[in-house]
């Protein structure tokens, strides 16, 4: 299946229809009962502390309603679900949602249209980020002959245009010296219907945005070709919301960010209870929600509006300016620090991010272990009963199944990579050292 990306204007006509059936968002309640409409993304996990956890926890509903009881309001929430940020931002800029969660590239898409349709909207918080990039793959079907980057050329990749995905595979094609728009054949696709094309053999690749990767992976249908980590720049996801809504209702925005902070605290605290609760809500694997959402998960969760990640989006911006998606955008007027700012006072920050460590995750268990290298894990996973084994990639430190990572063997130390042109590389660098590529039972022979 092959689609053009519609024009804005023409998206909007599209959608205008399903914006009228939606009900109403809180600006247009009675004076007795508030319905605050909530657009989140339940099957891309790393917006699940202001989505689909959240929604899990009722935190949201509860603080909602110790406000009803001060002020004699019935407070409902309508929780909608869809699967990319496009329509999220369609609604908002009708009117019929109030706060939004999607990732870096359509948060810009949000400002630029809620500004031009006059429905203003602000980015007021981060669920999920990675500093490097790690949280987009692109990947091939498991017997592509297809090893790098380089071997895209004029072939055939499904993206989502105006996604993190999409930007992350026209940055990387840039690098490897393609040119994004006449290089390759791209195909405009949603994630299901390219994972589709991918198993059906009608593309050559496939470059998505978290969960897609790593489910895809781990079922065994494809292979990681390239880790958008290797881009060294940070990609988020993050919660916008109507700029109506937050001035006349301050005070339920107030109560949202704080139930946030309460689901990210729970993800913090007891990830693999959050990676059961979400997998049993999305049907995705327990084990794929918790290769990102996990103790050492690609995905770090923390609200804050973190400086580097501000300046990414600014970064951003040209590239959504090549594909004439947007035009300028006044990211500083986009992003308003208030509103957390009012929420977090007095409590201490989350801690930073930090490097990955292997982890693994036993059948039965509610809680895993983690190990200060590949070697021990993989010895600890020897005849053991194991649900999920992960490691770090030696050199972008994005956490990857232990099972379909790529070992390099060197002298004593057993080495993972998320992709075969990453191992390659690294046995390259480092020929004097006898540094070679093994297979994963080899490894794990070799760590006994």
């Amino acid at each position: 299946m092959r689609t053009k990306a519609l024009a804005p204007a023409a998206l909007a006509l599209v959608l205008a229809p399903l914006a009228t059936a939606c009900s109403g968002s809180a600006g247009a309640a009675d004076s007795t009962t508030v319905t605050v409409t909530v657009g989140y993304q339940s099957k891309t996990i790393n917006t699940v502390t202001a989505g689909t956890l959240l929604r899990s926890l009722g935190y949201f509903e509860q603080e909602l309603a110790a406000r009803g009881k001060q002020d004699g309001i019935t407070y409902k929430v309508d929780w909608q679900d869809y699967a990319t940020g496009a329509p999220i931002t369609a609604q908002m800029t009708a009117g019929k949602i109030d706060i939004g969660s999607m990732g870096d590239f359509p948060l810009l898409i949000n400002a630029v249209r809620g500004k031009e349709l006059k429905q203003p909207t602000h980015l007021v918080s981060v669920t999920g980020y990675n500093l490097r990039g790690g949280l987009n793959t692109v990947v091939t079907a498991p017997d592509s002959k297809l090893e790098s980057l380089a071997d895209l050329r004029g072939k055939k990749v499904s993206t989502s245009v105006g996604s993190a995905a999409d930007g992350t595979l026209v940055r990387a094609l840039q690098r490897a010296g393609i040119d994004p728009s006449s290089g390759i054949e791209k195909l405009n696709q949603q994630p299901s219907v390219g994972a589709s094309a991918l198993q059906a053999g009608s593309i050559d690749a496939l470059s998505q945005f978290v969960a897609w990767p790593g489910q895809l992976a781990f079922e065994g249908r494809a292979k990681a070709l390239y880790d958008g980590a290797e881009l060294n720049l940070p990609t988020f996801h993050g919660v916008t919301v109507r700029e109506e809504f937050a001035r006349e209702r301050a005070g339920v925005l107030d109560d949202f960010l704080r139930a946030q902070r309460r689901a990210t605290d729970h993800l913090r605290t007891e990830p693999v209870a959050a990676a059961e609760s979400v997998a049993k809500e999305t049907g995705l694997p327990a084990e794929v929600v918790y290769l990102y959402n996990g103790a050492n998960g690609i995905a770090t969760f923390d609200p804050a509006l973190r400086p580097e990640l501000i300046e990414a989006l600014k970064q951003d911006v040209p590239v959504l300016k090549d594909a004439k998606l947007v035009g300028d955008v006044d990211v500083d007027a986009f992003v308003d620090p208030e509103p957390l700012k009012r929420v977090a006072a007095g409590t201490a920050p989350y801690p930073a991010a930090t490097g990955a460590r292997p982890e693994l995750w036993l059948k039965g268990q509610t809680r895993t272990r983690s190990f200060d290298s590949p070697r021990e894990l993989l010895k600890a996973a020897r005849g053991a009963d194991v649900r999920a084994a992960y490691v770090p990639d030696a050199v972008t430190g994005t956490l990857w199944f232990a099972d379909r990572a790529v070992w390099v063997a060197e002298g004593p130390e057993l080495r993972a990579f998320v992709t075969p042109a990453g191992a390659k590389s690294y046995v390259a660098r480092h020929q004097g050292s006898g540094a070679r590529i093994v297979s994963f039972a080899e490894a794990g022979a070799l760590a006994s």
